[in-house]
């Protein structure tokens, strides 16, 4: 399919989004829906990949639920990260069979669509060799950790827009010793200025540019239960956009 289907939700669980991208995945590998993209939030989240060192975490997890932050351990690749609000989260549902079954490519297709964002925002950001995700400056600024299961993709990247960055003070972001983390605010110097809604309508015009789709469909979701997001696009308000084996990584 041509046409991208991209569900901005808000602030969800991670949880919740996480059922929602695998009841999505099951929909995407069966044929019944194309690739799709949800854009959200999360509330203050510790992650871990199957292969992180939990030691990565340098604080107990009694002391995370004293203070209302969840902890899981997840599927994608990578090591430990940080969800919170004011970061534009982003898990595609795409089926890399019509796409080459090039997981590598995928990830650098991830940290291209990325750049082009923070390009947009006149902020010059690169990669670094030998490691995934996108850097300012020798600070990281969006982290990426995928899972790819019969070729449908899932998880995905994590942008710092407006982020509260002590919580990455809690873990090795990554795995990373001594990484610094940054945010497009921090970059721009206007912490208050920007908002994740000003970087998500960037990132779809990215997304659709970088993975060759010719427009997208964005629906804006007012209630993000995963059955009703499937069920019923009388719940949202649209807008238009311009003209196997399984793997885990």
């Amino acid at each position: 399919m041509d046409t991208l289907k991209v569900y901005k939700i808000g602030l969800v669980p991670y949880r919740k989004a996480l059922e929602l991208q695998m009841i999505l995945l099951e929909k995407r590998k069966n044929g019944e829906i194309g690739d799709t993209l949800l854009l959200l939030e999360h509330p203050p989240t510790f992650t871990i990949g199957r292969k992180g060192d939990k030691e990565h975490l340098l604080i107990n997890e009694r002391y995370l639920s004293e203070r209302g932050i969840h902890f899981e351990e997840i599927s994608r690749g990578g090591d430990i990260t940080f969800h919170g609000p004011g970061q534009l989260v982003g898990y595609p549902i795409m089926d890399l069979s019509e796409k080459g079954r090039d997981v590598h490519k995928y990830l650098r297709g991830l940290e291209e669509a990325i750049i082009l964002v923070l390009e947009d925002f006149g902020i010059r950001a690169n990669r670094i060799e030998g490691l995934t995700g996108v850097w300012v400056e020798g600070q990281k600024i969006a982290s990426i950790g995928v899972g790819v299961k019969r070729w449908i993709t899932y998880h995905g990247f994590a942008l710092n827009v407006n982020t509260e960055l002590s919580y990455f003070d809690m873990i090795v972001p990554c795995g990373l010793p001594d990484v610094k983390m940054t945010s497009i605010a921090g970059c721009i110097k206007k912490k208050e200025g920007i908002q994740v809604e000003d970087v998500e309508e960037v990132a779809v015009k990215s997304f659709i540019k970088t993975f060759g789709f010719k427009n997208a469909k964005v629906i804006t979701a007012f209630d993000n239960d995963p059955q009703n997001l499937l069920e019923s696009d009388l719940l949202y308000s649209f807008e238009e956009l311009g003209k196997d084996s399984d793997l885990l990584i």
